[in-house]
Parts: structure tokens; sequence; C-alpha cells
């Protein structure tokens, strides 16, 4: 008996078996989703790149057990691409709503920027990411910056340029938009000179 008790003490006590049931309440998850993308803000600060995306990660999948949790139908369909939805008709404050709102935007901008400062960047992943961010904030300078830089190594200079510029309406004296925003038209006018010379 006495070491039944004791497991049960270990499991309600940070013993080594831990997830019951019990911290699955939706402000739990609210607060531990908080809490990694804190962390993750911070390994980001110490250039930990990879434990940051480590961090943004598990408070993604903190949020979609949210949405689990709160039984929304959708977060396991074919587009698992955003937490939000299951939110929106939950039984969290709005203060708590607002604040998973934004926390997933944020790990998502995050993750891009995590991303870009890899030895590999992974573009393509860099722009799902961003893309993320634009659909609910279409105006968010970052991601707008980020896809534009995306699409630029990817090839897609017209696209580049277009969020580039979108971005450069934000900020107009970021030097780094400036800059990209030169090297992606000097790749168009290339590709429409090689273009030229390739008519016959």
């Amino acid at each position: 008996i006495r070491d039944a008790r004791y497991q049960q003490h270990c499991r309600h006590h940070g013993g080594s078996v831990v997830k019951q049931p019990p911290h699955n309440e939706p402000a739990d998850l609210v607060k531990r989703a908080l809490d990694f993308k804190t962390q993750g803000t911070q390994c980001y600060k110490d250039k930990k790149y990879r434990e940051a995306i480590g961090k943004y990660h598990r408070a993604l999948l903190e949020m979609k057990g949210l949405c689990r949790v709160l039984g929304d139908p959708d977060v396991n369909s074919k587009s698992p691409s955003s937490v939000l939805p299951g939110i929106s008709k939950s039984s969290l404050t709005d203060e708590q709503k607002g604040a998973v709102e934004s926390a997933e935007l944020e790990c998502y901008n995050s993750l891009a920027a995590c991303l870009l400062q890899m030895e590999l960047v992974n573009y393509e992943r860099v722009k799902e990411y961003c893309l993320k961010v634009l659909r609910k904030e279409g105006e968010n300078f970052k991601a707008l910056y980020r896809s534009g830089v995306a699409y630029y190594h990817l090839g897609d200079y017209h696209k580049a340029l277009h969020y580039l510029q979108e971005s450069h309406k934000q900020e107009p004296s970021d030097t780094n938009v400036i800059r990209y925003i030169q090297l992606t038209e000097m790749k168009i006018r290339r590709v429409a000179q090689r273009e030229k010379k390739e008519c016959p």
C-alpha cells in the first residue's frame, strides 16, 4: 500500500510519472504554452537557436492540446495550421484567448527568425511559418520581411519583391529591407536579360 501511495504522491509532486489529467485544465495548458514561448524567447536571446525552436514547437503543441481539451473537431483535420479556431468557441476568458492568439503568432514568427539563423536555412519552412502569421496579421512587418527573404532564396523573385515592398511600406528606413529589395530587383533584371538573349 505504501508503494502505491508513494507513486501517487510522485504523480502529484513532480515525480517521474507526470501528465495526469488534472493538469490538462485549459488554464494550465495556456500557462504551459506561454511558459514554453517565454523559454524559447530566452534561448533565442542567448543565441541557442536549436533549443529555441524546440521550445516554440512545444508551446504550439500545448496550444494544439488546448484545442483538443476544448473539444475542437477541426484540430486534427487536414489543416493543422492554426490552433485558433478551436479557441474561439472555448471556455477561456477573453484575456486568455488573446494571450494564446498572440502567442501562436509570436511562436511562428520566432520560429522563422530561428531558422534564418541556422547554418543551413530551410527557406521553405521559413516561408510557411511567415505566411501563417500573415494570414492573421497581414501587416506584420517581420513576417512580411522574412517572407520576402525566403522567396528570394527560393528563387521566386517577383513574390519576394512583393513582400519586401510591403514590409518597406511599414519600415521605410530599414536597411535590411532596402538591401534585399535592391538584390531582388537586380535578380529580376538579370533574369529578364537572360530571357531576352535566349529569344531568337
